[in-house]
């Protein structure tokens, strides 16, 4: 390989390791600030529990459990507080790939990424509190729940990413759109197989697996996949 065709390469590996320099900062800090904030953190993700749960705390069983479980809620906070700004650096690094016609929708794209995967997360802590419910109440009189604090924190997190990003899968749509490889004709004769892959893909990375977490996560996509529909039946235009 001549010099002059390892440059292009070495200057994307330059731009790649910039950009995650830069997101992994980013993360930092926010996790820092979550770090600060962690207590209020903690006691705004419990409190779905202690409510369903008759206002029990959670336990821990292991010396090094509270500190583990502060710190997986600091990253994870960090990780949301961080998040558009390294949704800017992917679409930052894959942006030189694009026409100048496809660069225009870069920065809606990224707002939009942004706002589902935050709206997902605060929608999926709506929806935490009643699968938690379901659940629970499931046990009846016959089983008193105490749970572990980093069980609960591990379901907890991934309950909410879950949420975060399974509600950004319109913006890909929407992509696909963008370049061709679908239209608002065949999204729209597809819609039974959307319903069975949303249901499909549901049953497997909820974490709860129960029917009524299943149906949370279910109808709002559902109602995101029609929304898809209608935005680019009369914004992509061939």
């Amino acid at each position: 390989m001549t010099e002059g065709a390892a440059r292009p390469i070495t200057a994307h590996l330059e731009e790649l390791r910039s950009r995650i320099v830069k997101a992994g900062l980013a993360i930092l800090i926010g996790s820092i600030v979550a770090f600060l904030y962690r207590n209020a953190i903690f006691d705004l993700i419990v409190e779905p529990y202690e409510r369903v749960a008759s206002d029990r705390h959670l336990v821990f069983f292991r010396p090094t459990e509270a500190f583990s479980l502060f710190m997986r809620l600091s990253l994870f906070g960090g990780f949301v507080i961080a998040s558009p700004v390294v949704l800017w650096q992917v679409w930052g690094f894959v942006s030189p790939a694009l026409s100048r016609r496809e660069k225009r929708y870069v920065v809606p794209i990224v707002s939009a990424l942004a706002v589902l995967f935050l709206g997902g997360i605060a929608f999926g802590y709506w929806s935490l509190g009643r699968g938690l419910s379901f659940l629970i109440d499931f046990g009846g009189d016959s089983l008193e729940p105490t749970i572990g604090g980093d069980y609960y924190l591990s379901f907890a997190l991934r309950f909410l990413l879950v949420f975060g990003i399974a509600f950004e899968f319109p913006v890909f749509l929407y992509a696909l759109a963008l370049v061709g490889v679908v239209g608002w004709r065949r999204l729209a004769s597809g819609r039974r197989g959307a319903v069975l892959g949303i249901v499909t893909v549901g049953a497997v990375v909820t974490p709860s697996g129960d029917p009524l977490t299943l149906l949370l996560l279910s109808v709002p996509l559902y109602i995101l996949y029609e929304a898809t529909i209608w935005i680019v039946r009369f914004t992509v235009h061939r």
